[in-house]
């Protein structure tokens, strides 16, 4: 495949929502180009796992690049791309603000840029997280570039991860309005692994408690007996994402993806809980009170205590968008339970279990 025949570019397409977004896209035919780090190291992996998922490899070109670079290292290269999908993005805790910024802020505008200057655009797709569509305390919409002392404010409320997140949303909000980029936003909730197999790449987040739970080392919960926690399966959210650019009416749309079939934490874990026939935690601890304790001590990375909320999130343009493309949210629980026996049978690695890619093929 030539470069002048791709149509897609995807930044991010070796993590967890990437990969199954390039099965997703291949699968409807188009020709996408996954811009990646080490691309001809990864390049065999990534081809043998999209195969593996339902997409078709042969639609697919790994090109060395980088987010974090101007013009993500390409230069001038796929004039004919229509859509881009930016999903990279640094997920994890404990990170530097500076290094949070650089993959989180820096490089989404060098996305936006790049994908600016397509002669052919017809749609950037910003992949966020639905925490991001919370107004953030004393910060507007209109407040990006962030005055120094508000920046600090941010970063040390929210941490590095979260508070990059919202940052660049921010400075994307900001970007597409005064360079008028045709662009959607899609923020998922927590995305937990495949309907089908439960296959997933992805521990981090919630899947660290359902560790926890199974070592039986998970003696309380944090929050209320309203504390929300949505979920989406991958291969749902990437089917979502990949067919945003081929309605007109996602244009300049904000959508919250997320089952709303979810229930309460404290339900959820309970039924998790059942499943893997272990207890659950009776006692449920104030997340201010857990936030004053040292983590040595509570076991509980301090930064995910702002996504134990009781909000509740705007989902009808999302679901309107699902409606029109006949998708619907595949049983929830009965993925949660499959995604949950995919991470005790894999050890919560990160690894691509064999088992769940016979599962799918056959």
């Amino acid at each position: 495949m030539r470069n002048a025949d791709i149509e897609v570019l995807v930044t991010g397409g070796t993590g967890f929502v990437g990969r199954w977004l390039l099965a997703a896209l291949t699968a409807r035919g188009r020709r996408v180009a996954a811009v990646v780090r080490r691309a001809a190291a990864r390049s065999e992996e990534l081809a043998d796992f999209v195969a593996a998922i339902g997409g078709d490899p042969q639609r697919l070109m790994l090109v060395e690049g980088d987010v974090q670079a101007p013009s993500l290292g390409l230069e001038g290269a796929f004039a004919g791309v229509r859509d881009v999908f930016h999903v990279a993005g640094r997920y994890a805790f404990g990170m530097e603000a500076g290094e949070a910024r650089r993959a989180n802020v820096e490089g989404s505008l060098h996305a936006a840029e790049w994908a600016l200057a397509r002669p052919t655009l017809r749609r950037f797709v910003f992949v966020g997280g639905y925490r991001m569509t919370r107004p953030v305390p004393g910060l507007s919409r209109d407040a990006y570039p962030l005055r120094e002392a508000e920046q600090s404010r941010l970063y040390r409320r929210h941490g590095a991860y979260e508070a990059s997140k919202h940052e660049s949303y921010l400075a994307l909000q900001h970007f597409a309005k005064g360079r008028a980029l045709l662009w959607t936003s899609v923020h998922p909730s927590s995305v937990i692994g495949d309907s089908r197999t439960g296959q997933t790449t992805q521990v981090l987040g919630l899947g660290d408690m359902v560790e926890r739970l199974w070592r039986r080392k998970l003696p309380a919960l944090v929050g209320t007996p309203r504390t929300f926690v949505p979920l989406v399966t991958v291969d749902y959210l990437a089917s979502f994402l990949a067919s945003v650019p081929e309605r007109a009416e996602t244009l300049g749309q904000e959508l919250c993806v997320l089952d709303t079939a979810t229930p309460p934490l404290p339900d959820l874990i309970r039924a998790v809980a059942t499943h893997l026939g272990v207890s659950a935690p009776r006692l449920l601890l104030c997340a201010g009170l857990v936030r004053a304790l040292p983590k040595a001590l509570t076991g509980v990375e301090p930064e995910t205590l702002s996504f134990l909320s009781e909000d509740r999130y705007d989902t009808a343009a999302a679901e309107a968008h699902a409606t029109a493309t006949g998708l619907e949210h595949p049983p929830l629980l009965t993925s949660v339970t499959r995604w949950c026996d995919y991470l005790v049978s894999t050890g919560f690695g990160t690894a691509a279990s064999q088992q769940s890619i016979a599962m799918y093929q056959t």
